[in-house]
């Protein structure tokens, strides 16, 4: 029986949970509910409320004509503090929200907005981090465009500022001189602050810089704990034997690539801090949030294979232990005052993202259903592969057969889609986006390949800093094992393989088709072609130096990430590839994809060049979400052959 067609608008007028906070008392969680596909110039989305124990149906606070985001709850579980551009569309400012009667007050009318906020034990006590006003200068250079940009002048860093909602004053507390204020957070008991800030608002060096600071709100100029690992993020406090302890994820030290770490370190009386240990090194698993609970050893959300597992970090300091575990992939881990009760978000094999919550042991309850419009479509059957590298490096992966196909019925026509990062995975979550994604292919009729190489998320750091200046050398010949295997198996047709992925996977995809002629077709979304090109104007700078293992000016060359970029192949490339880019993409510059498509235009290559108007790396509106879908698809249709007959798409 047939179900109900997939299609693109399906997907991309999909409403997404994110950004979940669960009230202290632990009797309520909040959240954000946005389409994944904005239609209008600016983002909306809503806040949203649902009881923990399901007694009660989840209710919208807010009425989703702005963008409504980054919900906090108050001490006394009462009032939801939320940031709003509802007053001045693009500049967000703090509100707040009673959940008895429903009512929207505004808090801040801050010029240049609100980047980050949190309610304090203290009533009517908001910590707000903010750039400084415009100044008079400011405006009338901006009116008069005389606004000639000049290198290290006019910066503006966040600030930390401190909020008496009684009152509207706003203080700015001294002792962080220019830094870059991107986090803080609340010490149980006393109020002190920990605050998180980088060296520049620049993700280079700022992120690479970050130190970490105390803060009496009470009164009085903050103190310098010292430096932080590189791009730490999401500190917590908790009480150990020797006193209170900061924790918080950063890039594994030394290096900038190869995962995430959770680090520690005792807060002294008095001083800097001293040594920040690594309290995730040899785990098996990877960290990818972090969150407080009490007084309590904070609990840690990590990737673990396919799954998902909620850990707590040992209060004698060693290495955290596992409290539960979520099948397939969750996200936005949030906890309860006390930390015996947790809501994430969540998705398995055939279950879209929902809000999930329940005890810290387990099991977690869903409480949304904000997709229940693809109950009626059959899905392509989705499973777990585990396999070896030609080195014997254990791997996993998952293959999706064409709906209401079983293995038996191959072979089929094969996508491998290659996920982003590198450090990110393929967990056992609904594979349903807007850029290449598994069940749209599936449901077209292709079995699709979702493989996880070294470098990816889920192994531990020492799995994913094998390709710390080795990106695309093994890591492809993992992915070209996992292929061979499904060729054997009878479920690839090895004269219709088509590959793609976006970011780190459209580089794979590039990497692939210079390696290799035995893709039929390619898609390479917002990849790399050039990683000494990307370290000098990407956003991440280091960090890309990093994966490619070298920089342009470091001598005449060649250099190492000569070695390891596509543009060096695009001679011997003969696959046809289709290249997506958004236009104002900063984290990998759209100069990627015209270097690449001029190479290929160089050596005749059939291929299709796309730009975005607007876009960042990931696409945000609508109509470009829906092209990308409907455009990979009707590319693999193409150069692969139609994988069986349908309406439309």
């Amino acid at each position: 029986m047939d179900g109900t067609p997939l299609t693109a608008e399906l997907i991309v007028d999909g409403r997404v949970p994110q950004a979940v906070a669960l009230s202290p008392d632990g009797r309520w969680v909040a959240y954000v509910v946005a389409p994944a596909g904005r239609a209008g110039d600016h983002p909306v989305s809503e806040v949203w409320v649902a009881a923990t124990d399901g007694t009660e149906p989840p209710r919208r606070l807010t009425s989703g004509e702005a963008h409504d985001a980054a919900p906090r709850w108050a001490a006394d579980s009462r009032l939801i503090y939320f940031l709003s551009d509802r007053a001045g569309r693009g500049t967000a400012q703090v509100h707040r929200i009673a959940l008895g009667d429903g009512v929207v007050e505004a808090l801040t009318s801050w010029s240049g907005g609100v980047s980050g906020h949190l309610p304090l034990a203290a009533p009517d006590l908001v910590a707000v981090i903010a750039a400084d006003e415009p100044s008079a200068e400011d405006v009338r250079r901006a009116t008069e465009r005389d606004d000639a940009r000049v290198w290290g002048e006019r910066v503006r860093p966040d600030r930390l500022r401190l909020l008496d909602v009684g009152s509207g004053q706003i203080r700015t507390p001294d002792g962080f001189g220019d830094r870059h204020v991107v986090e803080v957070t609340q010490r149980p008991g006393d109020g002190m602050l920990a605050v998180l800030s980088w060296s520049s608002p620049e993700v280079d060096p700022g992120a690479i810089e970050p130190a970490l600071h105390l803060l009496d709100p009470a009164g009085g100029p903050a103190r310098d704990l010292g430096p932080a690992a590189a791009d730490a993020s999401s500190p917590v406090w908790w009480s150990a034997a020797d006193g209170w302890h900061l924790a918080y994820l950063a890039t594994t030290p030394p290096l900038l690539a190869g995962g995430q770490a959770v680090l520690d370190v005792a807060v002294p009386v008095s001083g800097p801090a001293g040594e920040h240990r690594n309290l995730t090194a040899g785990a098996t698993v990877c960290p990818v949030a972090l969150v407080q609970a009490g007084t309590g050893p904070p609990l840690v959300l990590v990737a673990d294979g396919l799954d998902t597992a909620i850990h707590r970090l040992d209060p004698a300091g060693s290495r955290p232990v596992e409290v539960s575990r979520i099948d397939g992939h969750a996200k936005w881990l949030t906890t309860n005052r006390h930390g015996d009760a947790l809501a994430a978000v969540v998705s398995t094999a055939y279950e879209p993202r929902n809000v999930h919550a329940g005890p810290a042991h387990g099991p977690l309850t869903r409480l949304t259903d904000l997709r229940p419009e693809l109950r009626g479509i059959r899905w392509g059957r989705q499973h777990r592969l585990s396999y070896q590298a030609p080195d014997g490096l254990a791997l996993d992966g998952l293959l999706i057969l064409p709906a209401g196909r079983s293995r038996d019925d191959g072979p089929f026509p094969l996508v491998t889609l290659v996920h982003g990062g590198p450090y990110d995975r393929h967990a056992d979550r609904l594979m349903l986006d807007w850029d290449p994604s598994g069940q749209w292919l599936a449901t077209a009729g292709y079995a699709v390949f979702l493989p996880n190489p070294r470098g990816s998320a889920g192994r531990g750091h020492d799995f994913a800093v094998r390709v710390a200046g080795a990106v695309g050398l093994q890591e492809w010949t993992d992915i070209s094992a996992g292929i061979d295997l499904l060729v054997a198996g009878g479920v690839a047709d090895p004269d219709r393989l088509g590959i793609g992925g976006w970011s780190h996977g459209g580089f794979m995809a590039a990497w692939a088709v210079g390696q290799t002629g035995r893709f039929k077709a390619a898609v390479m979304g917002a990849g790399i072609s050039d990683w000494g090109m990307l370290a000098a104007t990407g956003e991440l700078g280091r960090f890309e130096s990093a994966l490619g293992g070298s920089s342009g000016w470091e001598g005449p060359g060649p250099h190492h990430h000569d070695r390891l970029s596509p543009i060096s192949y695009a001679a011997g490339v003969r696959t046809p590839v289709l290249i997506l880019h958004g236009e104002n993409d900063t984290n990998v510059p759209v100069s990627q994809a015209e270097f690449y498509h001029r190479a290929l235009r160089r050596f005749a290559v059939e291929h299709e060049y796309v730009v975005y108007p607007r876009e960042p790396h990931a696409l945000r509106e609508r109509h470009h979400q829906r092209d990308v879908l409907r455009r990979t698809r009707a590319w693999f249709d193409r150069w692969l052959g139609p994988a069986h007959d349908r309406a439309s798409i």
